[in-house]
């Protein structure tokens, strides 16, 4: 008998998104079962829209509870008409969290990742109003760096304030879900999926997508964000097969188009230890 541990390229891709897909409808449910007021935060990029997609499979169709766009008034504009079409053909509990301007954000922080900031502030007034105890995201492990350390059930403060060194160990699907008072927890059910994943995913289940995502006169977007703070990377790829045939070659990382990333070493880093997504 063979023992591979390497990828055997015979399986079926289809199999590890099967794997992937019960595991995150297993979070998204034990989520709900054990914590009283969730939301979800949708940022309308490719990861949340399968989250949410995810979110329709494990309740039945119907998302049992509010969806929330952290709102800059700088998204592009067909981000804006993609959230507005599918709020209503899914019928989705949408609230809009208008972000406090730039002014009010850290100006030690550099100009960029001041502007990201406005998020983290948004996310925190949201919590204050509407004292949420369980808020999902669309994060992934691979996507950066500080990224690779997070839990799947991650205690913040209400300041959101998040201690890398204070995380919950998790072993074989057993997550801790109780939290102390004056906690809130971040979940995060597409840790374990890669970009590749997401796209393969949303081309099996025909998720819809912002067609941002599509190349248009050699340029592409391969992650969404503020328009003052996002540029799209040189591509030809204009149709879903095409994106997963140039993920499987290109070297260009997935957030290459966020100015911010590329600003100073520790700018990420010290916007999520305050409560960035």
């Amino acid at each position: 008998m063979r023992h591979t541990h390497h990828h055997d390229w015979n399986r079926p891709m289809s199999a590890d998104l099967d794997q992937l897909e019960n595991q995150s409808i297993y979070i998204l449910r034990e989520a709900y079962n054990r914590i009283d007021k969730l939301a979800m935060l949708w940022s309308i990029g490719k990861d949340s829209n399968a989250l949410l997609w995810l979110c329709r499979k494990a309740f039945f169709g119907r998302i049992p509870f509010p969806v929330v766009q952290l709102d800059t008034a700088m998204e592009l504009p067909e981000v804006y008409e993609f959230r507005d079409r599918i709020t209503k053909e899914w019928d989705l509990d949408l609230k809009v969290e208008q972000c406090p301007p730039e002014e009010e954000m850290d100006q030690t922080l550099p100009p960029l990742t001041r502007a990201a900031a406005r998020k983290t502030e948004g996310l925190k007034n949201l919590l204050r109003d509407h004292a949420y105890q369980g808020v999902m995201v669309g994060i992934r492990r691979d996507e950066q760096a500080t990224r690779a350390k997070e839990r799947v059930f991650s205690p913040r403060s209400l300041e959101g304030d998040w201690d890398v060194k204070d995380q919950p160990a998790e072993f074989w699907d057993h997550y801790k879900t109780r939290f102390p008072e004056g906690v809130h927890v971040r979940i995060h059910p597409l840790l374990a999926w890669t970009e590749l994943d997401i796209w393969r995913y949303s081309q099996r289940e025909g998720i819809p997508i912002v067609p941002l995502y599509f190349a248009r006169d050699g340029k592409r977007y391969r992650s969404l964000g503020e328009k003052n703070i996002t540029f799209p990377v040189d591509s030809t790829a204009s149709t879903i097969d095409e994106i997963i045939a140039e993920l499987q070659v290109t070297r260009i990382p997935e957030r290459a188009g966020r100015a911010m990333d590329n600003e100073s070493e520790d700018s990420f880093e010290r916007l999520r230890s305050v409560g960035y997504m």
